[in-house]
């Protein structure tokens, strides 16, 4: 599953729903197996938590553009508040 590409931007919302439920859990499953026993390519982590990644920025992509003008605003002045309180 890790090795194969993901093309998440033709994925409808329930599909990335769907695919990143299942992706956690074998990602989950396959942390436990490589602390049990270990791995035959350990990289196979790496490459399904950017997986993740990939869906969850696609996720937040998509809700960002749901928004509208007015809740972007909002976002754009707590994001400046958030950064002068740094």
């Amino acid at each position: 599953m890790a090795k194969e590409n993901l093309n998440v931007a033709t994925m409808t919302d329930a599909d990335l729903q769907a695919q990143l439920a299942s992706m956690e859990h074998e990602y989950q499953q396959m942390k436990f197996d490589h602390a049990v026993k270990g791995l035959g390519n350990p990289m196979e982590i790496r490459e399904l938590r950017r997986n993740i990644a990939r869906i969850l920025t696609e996720g937040r992509k998509r809700e960002m553009a749901a928004m509208s003008p007015e809740q972007l605003e909002l976002r754009s002045k707590l994001r400046a508040r958030r950064r002068r309180q740094n």
